[in-house]
């Protein structure tokens, strides 16, 4: 009888990855096999990159050098519509920074690392996605994984380098990478989350190994004896083998630790194996006196900026050394790594999508900089008064822009209110137009051009003059100030009611995220936590 891959024991989303079933996919030949290795070690070594680059002290002429490794492209080549988060009241601002892992063949290095010499020339997959959020204090760290089989919708994108032009389509956020490059998925991100990303860093196979072993050995852990094998009606594997309990995993090993993934039981379970791994990588760097060390600095320095392509913002290694500096000063235990809520695709039970409740509240923290840990210091009473004035607005900035009176205010409304699984709830847009007219706001009008689907609702406005103007829509329905934002695909000021508002003429009060609300689905583990231990699938056990 054929062995196939079973789902996790208690986790939710699994059952829709390409991990819970991906065992018959490996089987008729899909690249899924064959692109699986390396990609979180990929981000691993970018993340170990931004460490080594933020403690560097060689001299000028070697920062030359590195500079000289460095490949730089476009912050984004897709149409976005996401905002920076407004500053604190201290005059600080979160940094998001996307890092993307590329299984791109273009080099016989990559080849060599990855396999797979047939899909050489075809466009690369961002198979690991991952955003580090970076509160504006400098005092937290907030890390979501979007699995590679999430099902988006990607805007239109040109790529930079050919100038072709990528329809808008929907489809798994892998693809986002070959439709326009990096800027391409930043992007597509943005539109998910509605969280503005300051910069993106991929990195492909090249280079990574040498850098795992450059580190000295991670610590991991295993419940049982593990030995992810090709066995009978089942393909693949990792190669991986170790003894039950806690032990060092480096280079060749360390890329098949993070690669397994039957021997867990599915590809939501090697996410948690991978944010185990980068825990204790960070654990790792701080206890090891590897920056004290000259030549194995340059040396790691040397392969991080050799296997490096970023945001071209950040093209520079002095740019690197500041962005490192700030990540440096985060301790362990206010890191959280976490992967997006998600559930099964209903048109491909292969993909997920995002389940939208407990995702949306993920993004609404990410947006408002609010801590997925609750480790940190309470504020007290510190706010500003513009942080006050933001709380009775719903959150987000302070509703500062000049408005027109309101019978001047063109307001066009649409029904945003069908999702995957529900149909558009009738006349919404109609309702909601009543509720402004009676308001005062007899420029309003309904869209007649039928509904669309949209998670979260918003008021959008297309140039500056007008933000007050949506600022004093959004302030009247109760709808918070973090769901007004700019966007180039309106013509006037465009209130879209999304499937969190099906029903009623007043915005739901939406009760404001506190630190450490994040949802159990997000299988969450801290930065300083050493207890994870991975469970082994009885038939990966020896």
């Amino acid at each position: 009888m054929p062995l196939t891959a079973r789902g996790p024991r208690g986790a939710r989303g699994t059952r829709g990855t390409r991990g819970t079933r991906g065992a018959r996919r490996d089987r008729s030949g899909s690249r899924d096999r064959s692109r699986s290795g390396g990609r979180l070690l990929r981000w691993s070594a970018s993340t170990l990159a931004v460490v080594i680059l933020g403690t560097a002290g060689a001299g000028y002429l070697y920062y030359q050098h590195l500079n000289g490794n460095l490949e730089k492209g476009e912050r984004s080549s897709g149409d976005s519509k996401a905002e920076r988060t407004a500053p604190n009241a201290a005059g600080q601002t979160p940094l998001n920074i996307l890092l993307i892992g590329s299984d791109s063949r273009a080099s016989d290095a990559n080849v060599a690392l990855g396999g797979s010499r047939d899909n050489r020339d075809s466009p690369p997959l961002g198979d690991v996605q991952m955003l580090i959020h970076l509160s504006a204090d400098r005092q937290s760290a907030s890390v979501v994984t979007v699995p590679r089989d999430t099902r988006v919708d990607i805007p239109e994108c040109k790529d930079p380098e050919s100038g072709e032009t990528y329809p808008a389509t929907n489809a798994i956020i892998n693809e986002s990478l070959g439709r326009g490059g990096a800027g391409c998925t930043l992007a597509t991100w943005e539109n998910l989350t509605g969280v503005y990303i300051d910069h993106w860093m991929t990195i492909d196979f090249a280079g990574v190994v040498s850098m795992a072993d450059a580190i000295g050995g991670v610590e991991v852990c295993v419940q049982q004896n593990v030995w992810d094998r090709p066995l009978p009606g089942m393909s693949g594997g990792s190669g991986l083998k170790l003894r039950k309990g806690k032990q060092k995993v480096q280079g060749e090993q360390a890329l098949q630790w993070l690669r397994t993934r039957h021997a867990w039981g599915s590809d939501l379970l090697r996410a948690r194996a991978q944010h185990m791994y980068l825990n204790s990588m960070i654990r790792t760097l701080k206890q090891q006196s590897v920056f004290s060390d000259t030549g194995r600095l340059m040396g790691l320095a040397e392969s991080a900026t050799d296997s490096l392509t970023v945001s071209e913002e950040i093209g520079s290694v002095k740019k690197l050394y500041d962005l490192g500096m700030q990540l440096k000063t985060v301790p362990t235990d206010r890191i959280t790594m976490t992967t997006m809520p998600n559930v099964q695709d209903p048109q491909d039970e292969n993909h997920v999508i995002p389940d939208a409740a407990d995702a949306e509240q993920m993004w609404a923290m990410l947006r408002d900089d609010v801590p997925f840990d609750a480790n940190g210091e309470k504020s007290g009473s510190s706010k500003a008064p513009a942080d006050e004035k933001a709380d009775e607005n719903g959150g987000g900035q302070a509703a500062t822009d000049p408005s027109a009176p309101d019978a001047e205010i063109a307001v066009q409304v649409r029904n945003g209110t069908r999702t995957d699984a529900e149909a558009a709830v009738p006349g919404r847009a109609g309702a909601i137009t009543e509720q402004l007219v009676g308001a005062g706001f007899t420029r309003a009008v309904a869209d007649p051009s039928g509904s669309l689907a949209q998670e979260r609702t918003e008021v959008s406005y297309p140039s500056a003059e007008l933000a007050g103007d949506a600022q004093r829509v959004a302030t009247s329905l109760g709808i918070p100030l973090s769901s007004v934002r700019r966007s180039t695909e309106v013509s006037g000021v465009t209130l879209v009611v999304g499937s969190d508002w099906r029903d009623g003429t007043a915005y739901p009060k939406q009760q404001a995220p506190k630190a450490g609300d994040i949802p159990d689905s997000a299988d969450a583990i801290n930065g300083s936590d050493d207890s994870p231990c991975m469970e082994v699938y009885a038939p990966y056990r020896w």
